[in-house]
């Protein structure tokens, strides 16, 4: 008993167990993972975006998340009915795009030789096998609109009751498990101040590519603009490798359209915005990012594509700088101080 106390007064022990209990919570809800990771992230995005309208706006809190929630109802509604048939379409076209121009390259020496190294680690058959399985995703965007719906709801719920949920939670460290809930408290504390704002830059950089990105491809005359603009969403929440991995459809395409010509526009293209990425949007929406070097960012996305599957290759970065800042490492400026150390 005695032991037990004085484990219990050890801050950072009890922050460890902790730690594994929450950790070990998750891990057997693992199904419902999906679910909670659209709540958080709604609750995130939907709350900064209601302080910053309350600061601009001289409405009521309340009133000022009904009509967000009511417009992005409204939106999600119009884009579900008008545009996600329209953007099927697209994708599929432009899967049959790419697939014919895998089996059937141009007579071509450069783009044969790329082909037939590519062919070496992955067969027609195998590339089917991929394509198959993102149209098997694809039928179940039922269910995943189902989640996105209930995780609506539930952000709505935690928004407008957020000083109750908070009152709880302090009775809730008064209690004989004070010390597991004010640890808990803690550790949300710091899981949104730094997974939960790279996690907003990530949205915010992502969305931004993909508009500059279609009004670009619209001028060099590619079709299928809704896919593609969507493709270039989704491949930039992925750090680093997002970018190299929609170069593959995005030259193929411009190949086919316009030659060498089209497929150096497209390069340049994917330079400038990676350029305004890395010297305009990120400096200015984060500057205290840990700017990880480009080999460890490769291997927490291999590690989170293994264990988490598509969801660790957009939230790998961000629960390691989680983890960065729960052990004491805040910003690029003390790696970079540190380095400079280092290389005198």
């Amino acid at each position: 008993m005695n032991i037990a106390r004085s484990w219990l007064h050890n801050k950072l022990t009890v922050r460890i167990i902790t730690l594994i209990i929450i950790t070990v919570l998750l891990v057997s809800i693992r199904s419902m993972l999906q679910l909670l990771l659209f709540t958080f992230i709604f609750t995130f995005l939907i709350g900064r975006l209601q302080q910053t309208l309350r600061r601009k706006l001289p409405l009521n809190s309340t009133l000022i998340l009904i009509v967000i929630y009511i417009a992005l109802i409204g939106a999600l509604g119009i884009v579900g009915y008008v545009y996600i048939p329209v953007i099927m379409t697209q994708v599929t076209e432009l899967v049959q795009k790419l697939m014919y121009f895998y089996k059937h390259p141009p007579d071509n020496t450069f783009v044969t030789y790329i082909i037939d190294n590519l062919k070496r680690f992955k067969s027609p058959e195998n590339i089917q096998q991929n394509i198959d399985l993102v149209y098997s995703y694809l039928s179940n965007i039922g269910k995943v609109s189902a989640q996105v719906f209930l995780a609506l709801l539930l952000s709505l719920f935690f928004l407008l009751e957020k000083s109750r949920i908070h009152r709880l939670f302090v009775q809730l460290e008064q209690s004989r498990l004070g010390w597991f809930f004010k640890e808990a408290g803690y550790l949300g504390r710091k899981f949104v101040n730094s997974f939960g704002k790279v996690i907003e830059v990530q949205f915010i950089i992502a969305f931004v590519n993909s508009i500059l990105s279609v009004i670009a491809l619209w001028v060099l005359g590619f079709p299928n603009l809704l896919a593609l603009g969507v493709m270039v969403f989704l491949l930039g929440l992925v750090p680093v490798l997002g970018v190299f991995v929609s170069l593959i459809p995005l030259c193929t395409i411009a190949y086919s359209l316009g030659g060498g010509v089209k497929v150096l526009s497209v390069l340049i293209m994917v330079v400038v915005l990676h350029a305004l990425e890395s010297y305009v949007l990120n400096p200015k929406l984060m500057s205290s990012k840990t700017n990880l070097p480009t080999f460890i960012t490769f291997i927490i996305l291999v590690f989170g594509e293994h264990f988490l599957g598509v969801w660790g290759l957009i939230l790998g970065i961000p629960i390691f700088i989680f983890f960065l800042d729960l052990v004491g490492v805040d910003s690029a400026q003390q790696l970079s101080k540190k380095e400079e150390a280092g290389t005198k």
